[in-house]
């Protein structure tokens, strides 16, 4: 199995924690969950998340690989188009009105649907699928060949970071739920910090990747 350079790894993982640390879609979504129904539902949709999210790993494995096989440009073009959504994403985010989580039902809902529901949410995110694409190929190293297990190794490495650090926010949700719930402040934080983050990932990547090879892909 071929992995990312060390080098490569520990950047990803910092990167990874940056942005998984700052509440986006799936998170406010768990968030909302755990605030509704406690703990065990949040745990239901983080786990359902985590299935979704790795839905997108494999897609944007196997597709990367055959775009890397095809043509070292179009691959670069996928790199640097990546950077320019990263930087779409974060002016979007700085942009957008603030939006306080509420509880939009009374329901109380299995947790096997909200498992599923979790699963279905994140899959069907044409968002999520366009993120996979623009931030792991950032940290591969086409010219060692492997594509496929590299990003398949990086996309495990996100979920786990991901499984604890949603984990964290279940927790927190249930013990500030009443406070989260209503909080603009804390919706003004969210924008602020997850809009400047997606902006900076995208400027370094714009400065500092350089055409890959690809001589030695497979």
């Amino acid at each position: 199995m071929i992995l990312p350079s060390p080098e490569n790894i520990l950047l990803f993982i910092a990167a990874a924690t940056i942005l998984i640390v700052v509440p986006g879609p799936a998170l406010l979504y768990i968030m909302t969950k755990s605030i509704e129904q406690g703990y065990k539902a949040g745990l239901a949709s983080v786990l359902g998340v985590g299935v979704g999210a790795m839905v997108h790993v494999i897609a944007a494995a196997v597709g990367i690989s055959a775009l890397l096989v095809a043509s070292a440009t179009a691959f670069s073009i996928l790199k640097y188009g990546g950077a320019a959504y990263l930087i779409y994403l974060g002016v979007k985010k700085l942009t957008e009105k603030n939006t306080a989580i509420t509880s939009v039902s009374g329901e109380r809902k299995s947790f096997s649907r909200i498992f599923y529901e979790g699963i279905v949410v994140n899959t069907l995110s044409p968002k999520s699928a366009i993120f996979f694409f623009a931030f792991l190929p950032q940290f591969i190293n086409a010219d060692k060949g492997g594509t496929t297990s590299q990003i398949l190794f990086l996309g495990l490495v996100f979920l786990v970071i991901a499984f604890v650090s949603d984990m964290c926010y279940v927790l927190l949700s249930g013990k500030l739920a009443k406070h989260i719930r209503t909080s603009d402040k804390f919706a003004g934080i969210q924008k602020y910090l997850s809009g400047s983050i997606y902006i900076v990932l995208g400027l370094l990547t714009f400065m500092v990747n350089k055409p890959t090879s690809i001589g030695g892909s497979k």
